[in-house]
């Protein structure tokens, strides 16, 4: 797994998708990342991030969050012309967490209205890696029948649910479990969480 695409949407839990981020640079992995119109509101409310301005400004703003890594890549999620939209370009893996039931619904209508849905529509065109982590509770039948069949179609769905039998103490360390979970799903190694029978 060598190019990952991570995708903010607007369902609570952005933390997630920034916590994911920053463990892929720490593996020196190629990392894209797309926040949707609604995941900037979201990030806003949830971190005190103001993911705003031009393309060029939140690449700046995102390089700084991230210590300036140069394997970190934005695009605006309305740029239909970026190269991860078409299927000759596409990353190894994608990762949208939180995955709001709206985008789910769009993918699975295989709607594509901005980057975040084409790329996704996109990962499963080309029988790649799509995990999505649905952050909703509870879940209504709509929302069940639309994580089903992105299911059968070849997406991973992993909510975001954390463990308890590791005892966490912080908050940080209910995250870590559901990056953990996620870094599982995509097959790289990781100390995030103590492993059942390890302790």
């Amino acid at each position: 797994m060598n190019h990952i695409l991570v995708a903010i949407t607007g369902a609570s839990g952005s933390i997630y998708g920034l916590r994911l981020v920053e463990e892929l640079m720490r593996g020196e992995r190629r990392v894209t990342l797309l926040v949707t119109r609604s995941g900037m509101d979201v990030l806003r409310y949830e971190t005190g991030l103001k993911w705003s301005g031009t393309t060029s400004e939140r690449q700046a703003l995102m390089r700084d969050y991230f210590d300036g890594s140069p394997n970190l890549q934005h695009f605006s999620a309305d740029d239909l012309f970026a190269p991860i939209a078409s299927g000759s370009s596409a990353p190894d893996a994608m990762v949208v967490a939180p995955c709001s039931m709206g985008s789910a619904a769009r993918m699975a209508a295989g709607i594509s209205d901005n980057l975040v849905e084409r790329a996704a529509d996109v990962m499963l065109k080309e029988r790649r890696d799509l995990i999505l982590v649905p952050r909703e509770t509870p879940f209504n039948q709509v929302h069940l029948e639309n994580l089903l069949r992105l299911a059968r179609a070849g997406a991973h769905i992993l909510p975001a649910m954390p463990a308890f039998y590791q005892r966490p103490r912080t908050m940080e360390e209910l995250i870590d479990f559901v990056v953990g979970k996620i870094l599982d799903s995509l097959r790289i190694e990781h100390q995030l969480f103590e492993r059942w029978g390890e302790g």
